[in-house]
């Protein structure tokens, strides 16, 4: 087995008297689309601002391509990139402008030349002088996604990449994240509350509720053993019932 690009033991995430994540555990391996599902409030924007270093656990660990991010995180995030609806790039800097400023903080190689290719590969090419705050929630999607992968991540994070948008759009999105996984073996974690998203793209999902991973699996599969007919209604059961779910895995 490769070693895993993610490894995640035993975090917890406290704040004052709240548990956002409890002893929570997962790994990703390279090739591998993860989805990390549940209501809001769940814990999975917190458990993706641990793994980013923008917070710290409370307790348990976190590495990355085998480095604690808590030691190691100035390497580590070289390796590691984001992307979500609502954190959007500066509004007034062109796409340009946007995409050359963070190649300079990924340390990119061959700026210019990396800059042309992702105009061209998320058909930003006529919005290159346009100012970011003027573009559509599906151009700046777009542009999100283009600085996201512009230093060839090893760990991919996508906190509701395609909210928001038309089916068009959002299919575009997943087509352009899929090809970038299979062509660089990247480990990608993906936040969505779009179910048929999820059960297009990830190869296995974790339902998140109050902190704990309470179900994972196969998104095709894992319906039908908790005697639900779609990945929606799964969902569903976990943001409703979740006692009755720890209670039938044993929680």
């Amino acid at each position: 087995m490769p070693e895993p690009i993610l490894s995640i033991v035993n975090v917890t995430k406290i704040y004052d008297s709240l548990k956002a994540v409890d002893r929570i555990s997962f790994a990703i391996n390279p090739g591998e689309i993860v989805g990390l599902l549940g209501p809001n409030g769940a814990g999975k924007t917190t458990t993706i601002n641990m793994i980013l270093g923008i917070l710290e656990p409370t307790h348990g660990s976190i590495e990355i391509l085998g480095k604690d991010v808590r030691a190691c995180g100035s390497d580590i995030r070289k390796h590691i990139n984001f992307a979500a609806v609502y954190a959007h790039m500066p509004a007034n800097l062109t796409v340009r402008q946007d995409l050359y400023v963070f190649g300079l903080l990924y340390e990119v190689g061959n700026i210019r030349e990396k800059i042309r290719f992702l105009l061209h590969e998320f058909d930003l090419e006529r919005f290159a002088d346009t100012k970011a705050g003027l573009l559509s929630s599906g151009e700046l999607s777009r542009l999100n996604l283009a600085k996201a992968v512009m230093n060839e991540p090893r760990l991919l994070l996508l906190d509701e990449p395609t909210a928001s948008l038309d089916p068009s759009i959002s299919q575009l999105i997943r087509e352009k994240i899929k090809r970038y996984m299979l062509s660089t073996r990247a480990g990608i974690l993906w936040t969505s509350h779009n179910m048929n998203e999820i059960e297009a793209v990830c190869d296995r999902v974790m339902f998140l509720s109050h902190g704990r991973i309470l179900l994972s699996g196969d998104p095709k599969s894992l319906p039908a053993q908790h005697g639900m007919g779609t990945l929606e209604e799964l969902f569903i059961a976990v943001a409703r019932e979740p006692l009755c779910l720890e209670h039938e895995v044993g929680i």
